[in-house]
């Protein structure tokens, strides 16, 4: 029975949720700029390895190259999405 419980996804979620109230904390608290945006990139980047390694099992694979490979071109494809974004709608062109 012990095989069957989900320990580490329900560490993980237990985990995702911590950081989550730390990063609604940074709003209830009315920080500085520079220290809310600290830890909210702190915390982003702790809830993406949480929700890769945990959830979407990236250590497990036998292909590391093909998984690290889609992982950038997601990473480039949401930066090149925000960037536009911005220089369309702020900047005007």
């Amino acid at each position: 029975m012990k095989e069957l419980f989900p320990k580490q996804h329900v560490m993980g979620f237990g985990f995702s949720l911590l950081l989550t109230l730390v990063a609604l904390s940074v709003v209830a608290f009315d920080m500085s700029y520079t220290m809310a945006f600290a830890i909210l990139l702190v915390t982003a980047l702790a809830q993406a390895t949480v929700q890769l390694v945990l959830f979407m099992h990236i250590g497990e694979s036998e292909d590391k190259k093909t998984l690290y490979t889609t992982i950038l071109y997601s990473v480039f494809v949401g930066v090149v999405t925000i960037l536009g974004t911005l220089f369309a709608m702020i900047w005007g062109y």
